[in-house]
């Protein structure tokens, strides 16, 4: 009898497993490949191993998060606008951008606002709002609101601020137009494709007067052309001066967007008028020979807080 129950108990065990798995489909996993089960499998940049279990860790960053606080540089004994340029990878014309009223030669000591990324740090002045300011740079309002860490209420006067701007649009006029749309942070040649007869700078041409130690000096860049040749903005602005003055004769002065000062000199007739916005290329005037000069050409001069700068190469010359 007892030879017959163990013969039974086995045909009963033997009769379960063969018939469990038409019956329970889901309590097995499917087959696996055995090559994929030992090296595991990739799904969304993430390897994963047997059961899922992730054997290779994700990217963690190294290096430390870009700053969005305004850097505060003291200038040093020999600094310039270009060497600080060099030091923090900002074009010299966004240090004058962040610094309204700066004055040449700088003087150890004195503070400089720099944006810690291709933008401008602003001060928000009374009767701005987040709107306005937006729309003057040519960004969102998420953008000056979230890069600076602030919701609306905290929008206030006084508040500085740093507002990027991509350096491939450059900044807006006032009125939300692209100041630069040809070459965005540069000057391009007032007379396209016009011969430079007269650098800044020392010079032995005794016309030109004494300035800054020198017996001579030119305080622009002279550019040859025919009388009645059209003019055109080196870079984007707003018109602040245009008519006769004594050493420029008839001149056009546009204040950039970067808050330099445009002259236009020699002139013989305007095409704009004070208060004006012209973008980079739009025509401000024609060649002539007015004032102190002695035969048509352009004198084109940049200044800096009322100081002659050498606006470097003029691209299209």
């Amino acid at each position: 009898m007892s030879h017959a129950l163990v013969l039974a108990i086995a045909g009963a065990i033997s009769g379960y497993a063969t018939f469990d798995r038409p019956f329970f489909p889901s309590s097995h996993a499917p087959t696996l490949n055995a090559s994929a089960a030992d090296e595991g499998d990739a799904l969304g940049g993430v390897s994963l191993g047997r059961d899922s279990v992730i054997i290779k860790p994700l990217a963690i960053p190294t290096k430390p998060l870009v700053s969005h606080a305004p850097i505060l540089r003291l200038v040093a004994q020999g600094d310039t606008l270009e060497s600080i340029g060099r030091q923090f990878n900002l074009p010299w014309r966004y240090i004058v951008w962040s610094n309204p009223g700066l004055r040449l030669p700088l003087t150890a000591g004195r503070p400089l606002k720099l944006a810690p990324v291709p933008g401008v740090v602003v001060t928000v002045k009374k009767g701005d709002t987040p709107a306005s300011v937006a729309a003057a740079y040519g960004v969102d309002v998420s953008t000056v609101l979230g890069f600076n860490g602030i919701r609306g209420p905290e929008f206030t006067p006084g508040s500085v601020l740093v507002i990027p701007v991509d350096p491939a649009q450059g900044p807006n006029l006032k009125t939300g137009a692209p100041a630069d749309p040809i070459d965005p942070g540069q000057f391009m040649c007032p007379i396209p494709g016009a011969k430079i007869i007269q650098p800044f700078g020392p010079t032995s041409f005794a016309v030109e007067p004494s300035y800054g130690g020198y017996l001579h000096f030119h305080t622009g860049i002279d550019l040859l052309a025919e009388s009645g040749t059209p003019i055109v903005a080196a870079a984007g602005g707003r018109v602040s001066a245009a008519g006769y003055a004594d050493y420029y004769g008839i001149r056009v002065e546009v204040t950039d967007s970067f808050g330099l000062v445009e002259v236009y000199a020699h002139m013989s007739q305007t095409a704009v008028a004070v208060g004006q916005d012209v973008q980079q290329g739009g025509k401000i005037g024609y060649v002539g020979s007015t004032g102190l000069s002695i035969g048509s050409h352009l004198h084109f001069q940049l200044g800096v807080g009322g100081i002659p700068t050498d606006p470097g190469p003029l691209i299209g010359c």
